[in-house]
């Protein structure tokens, strides 16, 4: 039996039999043409990239109605991509320039560009550097005539056994996982791709285990092997002993009992067993998300991020573009509110394509920094915000925020916003919450004025635990060392929660330590009374509610707190 051991990525338990896709990139030749061949070469490409996008199209044309709709998104994202300038000229002028043929040309921009995005601080845009990548590769497959997905099974093969599949693959694009949709579809596993990869979004929003960050799984794994997912532990199994899989089917069994009592929660109260009302929201990333959050019976959406519609394009969506897809949203939500982060972007990439890397991207010009920067791109995305909210509650959330200046700006920007929309006669809610990210330490130490100056706080704990460890969470040289139980971790958590109930504000934590069940009663013992995380992660957080007794975990991790010690959660869950 052999043991890989990455990072889960989407819970719960699979056993099936492997189908190994090739390697992700392709071995392509490096020669250079001559300067009579260049304007073929050219055409070559074109040609290739035109295919590329009538395949991209044809999927999404044909996409099933039971198709996650997170997948017709990604492949926009793809045809976006596709036509951009950085793949449909930028490589031409390389074979102009450089007279390198096609295949080198792409490969080589593809190079530089995988470089820029590895550099970027938000995990979200470093994760689109994968869709550079994959869009790259079918441009690639074009060139050379060929299909890009290789499962060695053949259909006749498959036939013959019952075993769910099992997909192992270096990385998976969106339009690959189609391909491989089916009846006996059981789980993702990858070389590549961390917590919000589009193989953690598809899997999580189908319900499927996966497991991602494996490194050399796809070199290890044959077709048709018998393995195991462990989603919970993120651990890859193959071949297992008879015991070990009779372990697993138990598991599983056990398991999906269990998910199947969670949906009766879905409109219970979450209520402490002390009588603790605790508010549940969720957090989307797309429009097409919006009905996932109240399927799972969440009170809001606590965190849209707004980047999706600035991702992937040479130029800036418009007003109207953006206000459909804030409304649209809006409107599904139905009269629960919508809370929108305002673009929350670095220094080390430009919105058109043009990329500068910052000496330290995550201490520069990102988030509020980056609107301020650009008062006439902020105006557009606040007057859309401000005429979504005709249509349900909307709240502004401001990321980054590090002062007090930049507050007084923003409110002015959104005073701004307020004017122009006057001016023309445009309709928006006359009260609109206004709130802020709690992630920069300095914020959260001096956190009385922000209280008092916003409606609402919200912890983004990924940002404020790198922050305060002086820990690039991108860089896994150092990855272990990212710990959101460090004892100053949680007394800046403790301080931003105390002074918002001083206040009469609420707090609430939006990061990846909200979702995280294991850590549920340790943010209640801190007094959060404010969740907001992915849908599927709710009901999950709320049987972990529904069995808690507030006072007693407050003074637990009180002691805990004053003696400055590493944070026991098995004292928290006896």
């Amino acid at each position: 039996m052999l043991a890989l051991h990455g990072l889960g990525v989407s819970r719960g338990y699979a056993i099936g039999r492997a189908v190994v896709i090739g390697a992700a990139a392709l071995e392509v030749s490096h020669y250079r043409i001559g300067a009579d061949e260049v304007e073929a070469e050219c055409a070559r490409l074109q040609a290739a990239i035109d295919t590329a996008g009538l395949e991209l199209a044809a999927l999404a044309r044909e996409l099933p109605a039971d198709v996650p709709r997170e997948l017709g998104a990604f492949l926009q994202v793809h045809s976006m991509i596709l036509a951009d300038p950085m793949i449909s000229f930028e490589p031409m002028e390389i074979i102009r320039t450089r007279h390198y043929n096609a295949e080198w040309a792409l490969t080589a921009q593809g190079q530089a560009l995988g470089e820029q995005f590895a550099l970027m601080e938000d995990e979200y845009m470093r994760e689109r550097g994968s869709d550079i990548r994959q869009v790259i590769e079918r441009v690639l497959h074009a060139l050379a005539d060929i299909d890009g997905m290789r499962p060695a099974l053949r259909e006749s093969e498959l036939a013959e056994h019952d075993d769910p599949l099992i997909v192992v693959a270096h990385d998976i694009s969106p339009a690959d996982m189609l391909k491989l949709r089916g009846g006996r579809f059981a789980a993702f596993v990858t070389d590549l791709g961390g917590g919000t990869s589009h193989t953690a979004i598809v899997a999580r929003s189908m319900g499927v285990p996966a497991v991602v960050a494996l490194g050399v799984a796809r070199t290890l794994v044959r077709d048709g092997d018998t393995v195991v997912v462990d989603g919970e532990a993120g651990v890859l199994l193959v071949n297992p002993a008879p015991r070990v899989l009779a372990e697993y089917r138990q598991r599983q069994a056990e398991y999906a009992l269990a998910r199947a009592g969670l949906a009766a929660l879905r409109d219970v109260p979450a209520i402490t067993l002390d009588g603790v009302t605790i508010s549940l929201e969720a957090n989307i990333e797309l429009p097409e998300e919006a009905q996932a959050v109240v399927d799972a019976g969440a009170e809001g959406i606590g965190l849209f991020r707004s980047e999706f519609l600035f991702m992937g394009r040479d130029s800036l969506p418009g007003e109207e573009e953006q206000y459909q897809a804030y409304a649209s949203v809006v409107r599904t939500l139905a009269g629960r509110p919508v809370t929108i982060r305002t673009l929350d972007i670095g220094a080390d990439k430009t919105l058109d394509g043009e990329a500068t890397v910052a000496t330290n991207p995550a201490l520069g010009q990102r988030a509020i920094r980056y609107c301020l920067a650009r008062p006439e791109m902020f105006q557009t995305q606040l007057r859309a915000m401000l005429r979504a909210s005709a249509h349900g509650p909307v709240r502004i959330l401001i990321p980054m925020v590090a002062n007090l200046r930049e507050v007084r700006a923003a409110y002015a920007a959104i005073a701004q916003a307020r004017q122009e929309l006057d001016h023309r006669g445009q309709a928006y809610a006359e009260r609109i919450e206004v709130g802020a990210m709690v992630e920069v330490p300095a914020v959260a130490i001096a956190i009385e004025p922000f209280v008092e100056a916003f409606d609402f706080l919200s912890i983004g704990t990924n940002d404020l635990i790198q922050y305060t460890l002086a820990i690039d969470r991108a860089d896994p040289d150092v990855g272990g060392l990212y710990d959101p139980l460090h004892p100053a971790v949680l007394r800046l958590i403790s301080n931003a929660i105390n002074a918002g109930a001083r206040g009469g504000k609420p707090v609430a934590v939006c990061g990846e330590m909200a979702g995280d069940v294991k850590l549920t009663r340790l943010l209640l013992g801190l007094g959060l009374t404010h969740f907001s995380m992915h849908p599927q992660q709710l009901l999950d957080v709320k049987r972990e509610i529904l069995r808690a007794h507030t006072n007693a975990l407050r003074t637990r991790v009180a002691a805990i707190l004053n003696r400055a010690a590493e944070m026991d959660l098995e004292l928290l869950n006896q």
